[in-house]
């Protein structure tokens, strides 16, 4: 591309902000606000929940081995003597 045309994209961009802006609603900040305060207590309590969860997973997983005790080795399976053959 020539250096001296200039790209008609960037033209269209400049005039856009060059214009007047938009009128924004004067409690635009307040509702971001309160709603950003909502997303982010849902998200903790997401979290929080989610912790719970694994943590009583967890605890139910080890009282299970704790009684199932796995790394013991399993009594041998011998059959009894053949007798009156």
């Amino acid at each position: 591309m020539s250096g001296d045309r200039p790209d008609p994209r960037e033209e269209q961009v400049r005039r856009m902000l060059d214009g007047p802006h938009p009128v924004l609603p004067p409690d635009l900040a307040a509702r971001a606000a309160r709603r950003g305060g909502r997303r982010l207590r849902w998200r903790r309590a997401a979290h929080r929940t989610a912790f719970w969860l694994l943590a009583a997973l967890l605890v139910a997983a080890l009282v299970r081995a704790g009684f199932e005790q796995p790394w013991t080795a399993e009594p041998a399976q011998v059959t009894p003597p053949l007798e009156g053959w």
